[in-house]
């Protein structure tokens, strides 16, 4: 994903929580809040499952063809702890 498509999801998903933030302010019903806080996670992890895509398929590619171990190595610690994080509850 190019960093300007970035840049827009982020900008649509800023917008999406202000829109939380007014449901709050109003006392919304909780299961409408609930239901757009999940649209706004969805759209965050659709944002990082494509920002990890070009990742993998640019820096992590020219590293990998690389000489350089010690760099290697780093980049796929990097890499293991992104998907530890992401599965920590």
């Amino acid at each position: 994903m190019k960093h300007d498509s970035a840049l827009l999801r982020l900008k649509n998903v800023e917008g999406h929580i202000r829109g939380i933030e007014r449901m709050v302010e109003d006392g919304a019903y909780c299961i409408d809040i609930i239901r757009q806080v999940q649209a706004v996670q969805a759209a965050l992890n659709k944002i990082s499952t494509t920002i990890l895509e070009g990742y993998l398929n640019s820096c992590l590619i020219t590293v990998v063809r690389g000489d350089d171990p010690d760099e290697r190595e780093r980049v796929l610690k990097e890499i293991a702890g992104i998907f530890e994080a992401a599965t920590k509850t």
